[in-house]
């Protein structure tokens, strides 16, 4: 499966969410999302433009691959993404810090975090339901991120439909980096 992306910095994130709600968004509640992100062992992720994430939202974790990028105008990337089962031990869910003990055992090291308010929605358009994500990041500010989930045939079609969106939408300057990538940049970590 592929991530088909576009992300936009937002100006005015109460406009454009009005503008969403005119084309019939329906908006879910929103969730703190933290992502820690780990460098390989033996293989540098900056040079490959691969990731390794494990993201909380409240007691939930998922650990996630994402491949390098398969076109230039787009975030599109293979990603694999498995969630984490909420695991009991004694009276508490092991947490993230347990999960991060588990692959900086087996090598990974830990990069930074990212955190943010999500208000996720979904948009009929096209034939498809685009994920809408309205992000408010922390050490970032806003952004907007139009999403579908294709095989590898339906990318370019993917690809088409969340342009055709995002046009619709006013949003004409794509960001592809990833928040990390943003980060990073903005304040390099100190090793």
């Amino acid at each position: 499966m592929y991530e088909v992306e576009l992300k936009f910095r937002v100006d005015d994130p109460a406009d454009l969410e009005r503008r969403l709600v005119g084309l019939a968004a329906r908006f879910r509640e929103p969730v703190e999302q933290v992502d820690r992100y780990f460098a390989h062992p033996s293989r540098d992720f900056a040079r490959t433009d691969e990731a390794l994430r494990l993201r909380r939202v409240g007691d939930d974790l998922a650990v996630t691959w994402k491949g390098p990028r398969v076109d230039a105008a787009t975030k599109t990337r293979q990603e694999l993404e498995l969630a984490v089962a909420r695991v009991v031990e004694g009276a508490k869910v092991v947490t993230i810090d347990r999960w991060t003990s588990l692959l900086e055992s087996l090598g990974f090291r830990p990069v930074r975090e990212v955190s943010k308010r999500r208000r996720a929605a979904r948009v009929p358009w096209q034939g498809a339901d685009v994920e809408v994500a309205l992000d408010d990041v922390t050490g970032l500010g806003a952004f907007v991120e139009l999403e579908l989930v294709a095989l590898a045939g339906q990318v370019p079609q993917a690809r088409g439909c969340i342009e055709s969106l995002a046009l619709a939408l006013g949003c004409t300057q794509p960001e592809r980096r990833s928040y990390l990538e943003l980060l990073l940049a903005h304040t390099p970590v100190v090793r």
